[in-house]
């Protein structure tokens, strides 16, 4: 692994070679409001499923959004085709952008088969979109945007009393106000992408949220970090954490450090949502870090834009802290 230079954070040359990467996370908030926009216009019926299929690319997220409200079961189903009992008094919801179409489309045309009510997320010139009978609801995405199409699912879903209500602008700003914050253009000492990156660089990250929502954001972030770095990233709860932490020793003030290993650092999500279990989860984790002189890298969103507004904010912020980690670990 190439070491880390938080000179790179700053430098033009280098930032532009990521220009990429850094410019689709700016955008997040334009495909939002363009994935949004274009599924207001389908037309989807009021249906009261016996239950509900949540299949391919950020299917979790739709459950862990809806789930509290929706008076139907859900179940995200990561397998091919669908569970046995899937019929026509059911539902299947299926998120087919933003990633390889896999065996997405045979779960879509065994849904039509069986009868099912079919919403689908898709490109309308894809092998996906192909796979649908006449019947199926189409959003047809243009951004590839995983995250922007399931919130445009989840705005359908709300339309039929099926998920809460989401305010999709108001999500979109969420990201705009993340991008703004980590924009390349910022310094190091203006800048918490960067700033958390730098906390990162030589550690063993530790991702946690309090929240269902957090803690799907906290799964989301370990993944860019892990894909990123090349290292051990992990996203569990909090039980899981506390024996890592525990078990860290305090840093030897005497000790080279070039001669340590990876030490943890703790990743906390707070989208200001916490119940009484989690913030005492989030108190006992910080106090064993503070003991075990363990780094803390808090990502905060404590703005009104709602359950999934805040989950954004703090997957953005998660993302913005691996791409930064990216460009200093960048030899090129």
């Amino acid at each position: 692994m190439p070491s880390f230079d938080d000179a790179r954070l700053d430098d033009r040359v280098v930032l532009e070679r990521h220009d990429d990467d850094l410019r689709e996370l700016a955008l997040t908030g334009a495909h939002i409001r363009v994935e949004s926009g274009a599924a207001a216009q389908v037309r989807f019926d009021d249906v009261r499923p016996r239950g509900i299929v949540l299949a391919g690319h950020e299917s979790r997220l739709i459950r862990s959004v809806a789930e509290t409200t929706c008076p139907s079961p859900l179940v995200a189903w990561p397998h091919e085709g669908l569970p046995g009992w899937a019929g026509p008094l059911d539902l299947v919801v299926v998120q087919a952008s933003g990633g390889p179409p896999g065996a997405l489309g045979s779960t879509v045309a065994e849904a039509c088969r069986r009868g099912c009510a079919v919403l689908l997320a898709a490109p309308a010139d894809g092998q996906v979109a192909a796979s649908a009978s006449r019947g199926a609801t189409l959003v047809g995405t243009v951004t590839d945007d995983a995250v922007a199409a399931a919130i445009a699912l989840v705005g359908l879903l709300s339309s039929v009393g099926l998920a809460p209500l989401v305010h999709t602008e108001s999500v979109a700003e969420a990201a705009d106000m993340v991008a703004e914050q980590c924009s390349p253009h910022k310094d190091l000492s203006l800048n918490p992408g960067k700033g958390a990156a730098i906390a990162l660089a030589d550690g063993l990250p530790l991702v946690w949220g309090g929240s269902m929502l957090a803690a799907r954001a906290a799964r989301r972030i370990a993944e860019e970090l892990r894909r990123v770095t090349g290292r051990a990233a992990l996203a569990t709860p909090a039980e899981d954490i506390v024996p890592i932490l525990s078990a860290t020793q305090p840093r030897d003030p005497f000790a080279d450090p070039t001669d340590e290993p990876a030490r943890p650092v703790l990743v906390a999500l707070d989208d200001g949502n916490d119940d009484r279990v989690a913030a005492h989860a989030r108190s006992v984790l910080f106090d064993i870090a503070a003991t075990q002189q363990v780094r803390i890298v808090e990502l905060e969103c404590l703005d009104d834009a709602g359950a999934v507004g805040r989950h954004v904010s703090l997957l953005q912020q998660g993302l913005y802290a691996a791409a930064y980690l990216g460009v200093g670990y960048d030899e090129y």
